[in-house]
This record gives C-alpha cells, sequence and structure tokens, in this order.
C-alpha cells in the first residue's frame, strides 16, 4: 500500500469511526509522547480517532526530527515528502531519508526552501538525487545564514573531488571545529547498525571523503583492531580505505589482511577467522551466517543448530 493511500485511509477511517463521538480529548501527555515515536506509528496513530489525528497533527513537536527508513522509504516520494515535513510548519531540523530512491532534486529543494531551519540532512542510499541537487540544496539553506551540522550522502551516484570541495565551504565551521576536537573512527560494523550514530553525537560532519587508496569520493572506514597486522611497523593510514579497497569483516570491521585467510558466510560476507570460529555453524555445510543475516536459518525438528536456506533448497529440507 502507498504511504499517500495508507495516510488517507487512517484519516478516513478516524472519520467514520462511530466511537469517536463519546471520546474526549486526548490527555496532556500525549505531546511528551509523540515526540519520540518513528514516523511510521505517528502516522498510524493518526488513524485511531480525529482527535488524535488532530492532536498528533497539530503538534509540531512531532515533526521536527523527520526519519523515513524502511519499510516507508521503499515508497515515499516527492510528494508525500511535502505533505509529511509540511507538519514541522516551516520548522523542521532533520531531515533524515535513508535509502529513498524515489526522492528528485525538485523534491528535496522544495522541502529545504519551506524549511530553512534544517541543520542535519542525512540522504545516504537515495540514488534519485544527483550530486548537483544536493549543492542545491546546501546553497539554499546557507541563503538563510543557517550553518548545517551534518550532511550525509554516501551512495548518492557520481560524486567526485570537485563536488566535495563545492560542499565544504557550507560546512566549514562544523569541519574545523571537528578538526579541533578531532574525528572520531569511523568503524564499518557500528556503521552498518547504526548510519547515524557519528553524526547525531557531533563527531563529524560530513560521511564521505577521498580514499586514500583509490582517489574516489567514498565512505572510509578505520580499522578497530589495536593488533591490525596493517598497523605493525607501518603508517595507522594503510589501515584506512573505503571497503572497495580494504576487505573487512562483517562482525568485527576488521580489516582482512592479504597473508589471512578470508572465511565466508552462507550470505556470501566476508569474515575473518575469528569471527567465523564464534559464529554458530550450519549443521550441514558448517557455514555460519553474519549476525545480521541469521534470522535466513532455520532450526528442524529435534535440532539444536539451525540448516542455512542453501542447504534446504538443495537437501528439499
Amino acid at each position: 500500500m502507498e504511504i499517500s493511500q495508507f495516510m488517507g485511509q487512517q484519516e478516513h477511517e478516524a472519520i467514520e469511526n462511530p466511537q469517536d463521538k463519546k471520546a474526549g480529548p486526548p490527555r496532556e501527555a500525549l505531546s511528551l509522547i509523540s515526540a519520540y515515536l518513528p514516523l511510521f506509528e505517528l502516522l498510524a496513530m493518526s488513524g485511531v480517532c480525529t482527535s488524535l489525528r488532530d492532536a498528533v497533527n497539530k503538534d509540531v513537536l512531532s515533526w521536527l526530527d523527520i526519519v523515513v527508513k524502511s519499510p516507508l522509504n521503499l515508497r515515499l516520494s516527492d510528494e508525500i515528502l511535502m505533505k509529511i515535513t509540511s507538519k514541522a510548519n516551516g520548522r523542521l531540523t532533520t531531515l533524515a531519508l535513508m535509502d529513498c530512491a524515489k526522492i528528485t532534486d525538485d523534491g528535496l529543494q522544495r522541502v529545504v526552501e519551506r524549511n530553512p531551519l534544517i541543520n542535519k540532512l542525512y540522504l545516504p542510499g537515495c540514488t534519485g538525487l544527483t550530486p548537483e541537487g544536493v549543492i542545491g540544496a546546501m546553497k539554499t539553506l546557507s541563503e538563510h545564514h543557517h550553518g548545517l551540522k551534518s550532511l550525509m550522502i554516501s551512495g548518492i551516484y557520481n560524486i567526485n573531488k570537485e563536488h566535495l570541495e563545492t560542499l565544504r565551504p557550507y560546512l566549514e565551521k562544523n569541519l574545523s571545529q571537528q578538526e579541533q576536537s578531532g574525528s572520531w573512527p569511523l568503524l564499518f560494523h557500528e556503521h552498518r547498525d547504526v548510519p547515524t550514530f557519528r553524526h547525531d553525537k557531533g563527531y563529524t560532519t560530513i560521511d564521505v571523503e577521498v580514499c586514500p587508496k583509490c582517489d574516489e569520493v567514498r565512505m572510509v572506514f578505520d580499522c578497530p583492531r589495536r593488533t591490525c597486522k596493517r598497523k605493525i611497523g607501518r603508517s595507522m593510514s594503510d589501515c584506512r580505505g573505503c571497503n572497495f579497497c580494504i576487505p573487512r569483516c562483517q562482525e568485527c570491521g576488521g580489516c582482512v589482511d592479504d597473508s589471512e585467510e578470508v572465511e565466508e558466510a552462507v550470505c556470501a560476507d566476508i569474515l575473518c577467522s575469528d569471527c567465523w570460529l564464534q559464529l554458530p555453524k550450519c549443521d550441514f555445510c558448517n557455514k555460519p551466517y553474519c549476525k545480521q543475516h541469521a534470522h535466513n536459518g532455520s532450526c528442524p525438528p529435534g535440532s539444536t543448530g539451525f540448516v542455512c536456506d542453501v542447504c534446504c533448497a538443495n537437501f528439499n529440507i
């Protein structure tokens, strides 16, 4: 179901709810709760009754930080984004669109024009955007003399060093503060679990940089291993690089040295030997899942372990 259809259906059900005539106004404590609810729950609450719908829609605090992620991100369009962000009445401060492929440059531009107070703009994986569209949005925000604290643009196609240099002046104030306070390392496994952690804590301003290995603009990860083989007798920078240049363990985020045996999970993710040994193995092929895909396995009757989906298909289990 489309998000617009869902929102329209919720409003229709709220109006048609016969018990709504007997319901009183929502308690004042609702405003304290709604500010912490995810977007999906806010939209669902709007369909309970008209009093709740009006209370949620009129509570601007609930709409100041909009985070769109799975499953809503798959169907979010420019028009729906405009409708959702309009509830902030121009006071939107955080706009996080996680892997929203249908959002275009025009849609983003219209949102930032109506919300000049945005200070956190997260657009990772928004493949419908272009570098020029992001630069245009940043320029619009800067016209209101309002600095952007954090920007995420990894996954947007064709970003090069020229685009990165164009974006830097709009983030210069926060970049200088970050350089003075020191940069928080970007670890592969931490970013996978909580992509916005470093940005929410103010440890970084922009999520991409020029990879020291391939000279491309990508996310550059650090290695969490203190005993990393690449650091012994070599520069710490030898251990930094994008995911294309330095293979990393899906579990611990450590870089996998050329001399180290690389283990493979059922889901085809790379694992270091230490993590491979610690993970549960399939009863048939003796391969583990990484924790991110562990739910794909099935537990046959009478077994304390699991059987991976590949073996289930091969052996008709």
